[in-house]
C-alpha cells in the first residue's frame, strides 16, 4: 500500500543563560558561586546536551514509554489471503475490514475456526481501512475517497455515508466518540452520530509527535495504536495524547508460519468481558491472543 508517511523533525530544547560580569564575579563570594551553580545544575537536569527538561503535568520531568513485555497466550486461524484492516470482538466472534482495491470487504468471523460468516465487498475502485462498532451500527473508513460507511451491524445493510476531509486510516469507538487516524501523529475525534469533527488530539512519543497512527483500539480507557510499517502497538493517554508505554511485537509471528508474502502487523481487538487482547496483521495466517505481562 502506498502511503507516504509525513516526517517530524525532532525538537530541540536549549538552555538559555547569560554570562555574568567581571564585576560581579569579584563581588560575590565562593559560597554564593557555587549554590548558583548547583541551582542551574538541577534547573537544566544535569543533561549532558545542556537542555532544559520539558514541563508537564507530573511533576516537571518528562516521562519516556516503557517497553512492556507479554506472551502469546494462544493463537487462532486467520484467512492468509485477508489483507486486515480493521479489527474489533463483538459477542464470541470479530468483524473485520479488509482492503486492496478489487478485493475489499467487511466481515463476519466465526471464534476460535476462523470461518467467514458474513461477507460483503466494497466497489472495486474502494480499499476498505478501519472499522469501528458504535451501538448497533458498524462504522469503515476508505483509504483516499474520504468516504466513510455505516453499517447494520447484523445484516450489513448500508444505512448511510459520510465525508471526512483526510485519508482515512485506522477508527475505534470510546462510549461517546469515533476515533480516527489519517496517517499522521494526530488522531480526529467524530461525533458518533453527525461525523462531525469536534476535536483533534497530537500523539507524541517521548515528546515527539509520532506519525503513521494506523489500526485503533480503545481499551479501558486509552487507545491502542499500531504504527504502520512497524510492530510497535502503543498506549496512548487520551487526556494528553502521551504514549505511555507501548509493546513491540516483533517475533510474534514464528518463521514457520512464514511464506515470504506476509505484510505488515495490522489489528488489534479487546474482549472487554474476558479481558482478552487480540492481534493480527495483513495476509497473516494466524490472530494472536497475548497477555501483557
Amino acid at each position: 500500500m502506498a502511503k507516504r508517511p509525513n516526517k517530524h523533525p525532532r525538537p530541540v530544547f536549549k538552555a538559555k543563560s547569560k554570562k555574568p560580569s567581571l564585576g560581579f564575579l569579584v563581588a560575590v563570594s565562593l559560597a554564593v558561586v557555587l549554590v548558583a551553580a548547583t541551582v542551574l545544575y538541577l534547573s537544566f537536569g544535569g543533561s549532558k546536551s545542556g537542555g532544559a527538561r520539558n514541563p508537564t503535568a507530573d511533576g516537571g520531568r518528562e516521562t519516556n514509554a516503557r517497553q512492556l513485555d507479554y506472551e502469546v497466550a494462544n493463537s487462532y486461524p486467520h484467512d492468509p489471503a485477508a489483507f486486515l484492516q480493521g479489527l474489533l470482538w463483538y459477542q464470541g466472534g470479530f468483524y473485520e475490514s479488509t482492503g486492496l482495491y478489487g478485493q475489499s470487504t467487511l466481515r463476519r468471523i466465526e471464534f476460535p475456526s476462523g470461518k467467514i460468516l458474513k461477507s460483503i465487498n466494497l466497489p472495486a475502485e474502494l480499499f476498505g481501512e478501519g472499522l469501528a462498532l458504535a451501538g448497533n451500527r458498524l462504522v469503515q473508513l476508505e483509504w483516499k475517497s474520504k468516504r466513510g460507511f455505516v453499517y447494520d451491524r447484523d445484516s450489513f445493510a448500508l444505512l448511510r455515508e459520510f465525508r471526512y476531509d483526510s485519508e482515512g486510516w485506522g477508527i475505534t469507538y470510546d462510549g461517546k466518540y469515533l476515533i480516527m487516524s489519517d496517517g499522521s501523529s494526530k488522531l480526529t475525534y467524530l461525533d458518533a452520530n453527525s461525523f462531525a469533527a469536534v476535536r483533534t488530539l497530537g500523539v507524541t512519543m517521548n515528546g515527539r509527535p509520532i506519525d503513521r497512527l494506523n489500526e485503533l483500539e480503545f481499551i479501558e480507557g486509552e487507545i491502542w495504536s499500531n504504527v504502520w510499517q512497524t510492530d510497535l502497538v502503543l498506549r496512548i493517554d487520551p487526556g494528553t495524547g502521551k504514549v505511555t508505554s507501548f509493546l513491540n511485537l516483533n517475533a510474534i509471528l514464528p518463521a514457520s508460519l512464514r511464506t515470504g508474502t506476509e505484510d505488515v502487523l495490522n489489528g488489534i481487538a479487546y474482549d472487554a468481558q474476558q479481558k482478552r487482547i487480540f492481534v493480527s496483521g495483513k495476509l497473516w495466517p494466524r490472530i494472536f491472543e497475548i497477555r501483557v505481562k
